[in-house]
């Protein structure tokens, strides 16, 4: 269970930098690090070294007690994770996709380990990633938000890389057993372990 917290947390998070991103054209600069950082971290003994631990899904893990607890829920970050998990499914069933998407993320890890996982232009490159490897599986994830923000290449490249970390979290949560059935028969579990994880050091 708590494999399958890390990764809705991980979810969850990535919609959330998503949505500040959309509406206010930044996001919290660590947590949207933490979830970059995912991406690159190709081989992990277990989901929480997918992203460094409980502290750096520290938005995420809030966002899990409210989305499933039933106070601060938010519709449209249900939506979004919906649409993900959806992609996911498409995603996985593309053949080759997979394979494409890790060489193209390699070749990008030495820009990543100079830089950063928040440096714009590798921001930009992850955009233009996901625009080539998961825009066309199809459904597009629609992101509401302000149209000053969502009209600027930048924040759209943006977007688009934090969409694909969150790919990458509904990837691990179909890897560690995760089903819809689990948000619907195990919210208390889900809520308890995230709690519990905010709690532990």
């Amino acid at each position: 269970m708590r494999d399958r917290v890390f990764a809705l947390a991980g979810l969850l998070q990535a919609i959330s930098l998503v949505q500040q991103m959309a509406n206010n054209g930044q996001a919290q600069s660590q947590a949207l690090g933490a979830s970059i950082d995912s991406l690159f971290r190709f081989d992990a003994d277990d989901a929480a070294a997918v992203y460094g631990g409980a502290p750096a899904l520290r938005d995420g893990l809030r966002r899990v007690i409210a989305q499933l607890d039933g106070d601060g829920r938010d519709p449209q970050q249900t939506r979004v994770a919906m649409n993900l998990l959806h992609l996911e499914r498409r995603f996985a069933a593309a053949p080759g996709v997979a394979d494409l998407l890790r060489e193209d993320l390699e070749a990008l890890a030495a820009q990543h380990a100079a830089d950063g996982p928040t440096h714009p232009a590798l921001l930009a490159r992850l955009g233009e990633i996901y625009a080539r490897r998961i825009s066309p599986l199809g459904p597009r994830v629609m992101v509401q938000g302000n149209p000053v923000y969502l009209s600027q290449p930048d924040v759209v490249g943006e977007v688009r890389a934090t969409l694909l970390a969150g790919l990458r979290s509904a990837v691990l949560w179909r890897q560690v057993g995760g089903s819809w059935w689990d948000l619907v028969l195990s919210r208390r579990r889900l809520v308890d372990e995230a709690r519990a994880l905010l709690e532990s050091r």
